[in-house]
């Protein structure tokens, strides 16, 4: 509750507004781009940080480079603060329940192709038949953390062991990792050992453009190094180069399942123990209560379960 935002603070000295200027802030990160969010002067937006500072006891902002930082006090308030305002708002304008058979919209969701792949199949006939009007805009983004907090997406598929706390997460499911050679490898047959493995040429999928893997890292601890001959930006053209040559791609699962449908591949085990991980989906704290991302967010995780 705001009681409890507010800890000592005395309610009857409190410009409401000056809780929506504080969200404006600590969202935008930015004082003019808060300024234009809530409709005031860059110069009243900064006196009332400088009042808010005042009330909390708390830089709340602070210079990082060529942007602001939330200081933890800010990061500690942003959630609640978000989730009070909202529930206000929806109070006072008495907004009518988000329908999506009638709704015309188009939703922003960070994918790499992996993700795309994994959901998009699923998930595009259940809109055709009950949200006609409802469109999708796929970003491919190696960085939707950033593209969250900047609200140029909408929604993110991640898989991340720490997600900032200004974004909220759901699983979806979880995967591992498997092979794929051509199907007329002259050296590979039923079984791959790991000195196969090491001997043969790879190609990595780096979304990113950084080198590493989970595949590098385990071979670190043993003491191992793969060749990586060829590093491509996205999942799909792998088993492409795979099929012509005699290169050795490591993927997941769930993809290299569909894959071998569609090219001359094999699917083998990993010759070594490799730690699965979870798809996730990924949204900024300020959509939480929206019923229009809600109801996107739980359809996108019933499509792929």
């Amino acid at each position: 509750m705001l009681m409890h935002m507010l800890h000592d603070a005395k309610l009857s000295a409190i410009d409401m507004n000056l809780l929506v200027v504080l969200e404006a802030l600590l969202n935008e990160r930015h004082v003019t781009r808060a300024a234009a969010r809530v409709g005031l002067s860059q110069s009243a937006t900064s006196h009332a940080l400088g009042r808010l500072r005042e009330l909390y006891g708390d830089p709340l902002l602070v210079r990082s480079g060529a942007q602001m930082a939330l200081t933890p006090r800010a990061v500690a308030l942003l959630p609640g603060l978000t989730r009070n305002l909202a529930e206000l708002r929806a109070g006072i304008r008495a907004e009518p329940a988000f329908d999506p058979l009638t709704a015309q919209r188009v939703f922003r969701l960070g994918a790499v192709d992996y993700a795309q792949a994994a959901v998009l199949p699923r998930l595009l006939p259940f809109l055709e038949r009950h949200a006609p009007s409802i469109d999708l805009d796929i970003v491919n983004a190696p960085n939707p953390f950033e593209l969250l907090e900047e609200g140029q997406i909408d929604l993110a598929f991640v898989v991340a062991d720490k997600i900032p706390s200004s974004l909220q997460s759901r699983a979806l499911f979880s995967d591992n990792f498997v092979c794929i050679v051509r199907d007329k490898h002259p050296s590979v047959k039923s079984k791959l050992s790991l000195s196969q493995y090491l001997a043969l040429r790879h190609v990595v999928v780096a979304p990113g453009g950084s080198p590493g893997s989970i595949v590098d890292t385990e071979l670190e601890k043993r003491g191992k190094r793969r060749r990586v001959a060829l590093r491509v930006p996205t999942f799909l053209i792998a088993p492409l180069i795979v099929s012509k040559s005699d290169f050795i791609n490591t993927l997941p699962e769930r993809l290299a399942g569909r894959l071998v449908h569609l090219h001359p591949v094999r699917l083998l085990p990993a010759p070594l123990a490799l730690p699965g991980y979870t798809l996730s989906l990924a949204w900024h704290a300020r959509l939480a209560n929206d019923p229009a991302h809600a109801w996107l967010r739980d359809v996108v995780a019933r499509s792929v379960q």
